[in-house]
């Protein structure tokens, strides 16, 4: 599996008083990415929403190690870090040119989107599972 990239342009309504961007804007940000590298996959939340199918954010560890700006043009990458029956683990960062911003481990569950916990479907086990 390959890092996919996903460009993101920050508007005045990402931003605080500071001019820098609102730390919870990142997590926007980072769903976006998260989205767009599954629906580049092959993966639509609305058919696994017509399965019955849901996914959640289980837990999220962000690092914030510089700030973005108005006007920047930055890119979200999301890259499998683990897959299991249950959960599906990404890295996944915002850059701006060549320059990490911010840094997140996320780990996804499956749900039902009826409640409760759901087994991880199996055309994402296959598609992520680790190749010999």
């Amino acid at each position: 599996m390959t890092r996919h990239a996903f460009p993101v342009r920050i508007y005045y309504e990402d931003t605080d008083f500071s001019g820098n961007v609102y730390h919870a804007a990142y997590l926007k940000f980072f769903e976006r990415g998260r989205t767009e590298f599954l629906r580049d996959e092959g993966i639509h939340h609305s058919e696994l929403a017509g399965q019955g199918i849901a996914f959640a954010v289980r837990s999220m560890e962000i690092a914030f190690d510089g700030a973005a700006h108005i006007d920047d043009l930055l890119t979200v990458t999301t890259e499998v870090a683990a897959i299991s029956g249950a959960r599906l683990t990404l890295n996944q960062a915002i850059l701006r040119d060549e320059n990490v911003l911010t840094r997140a481990t996320v780990v996804v569950v499956a749900i039902k989107t009826a409640g409760g916990a759901a087994r991880m479907p199996r055309e994402i086990l296959t598609r992520f599972a680790p190749k010999p």
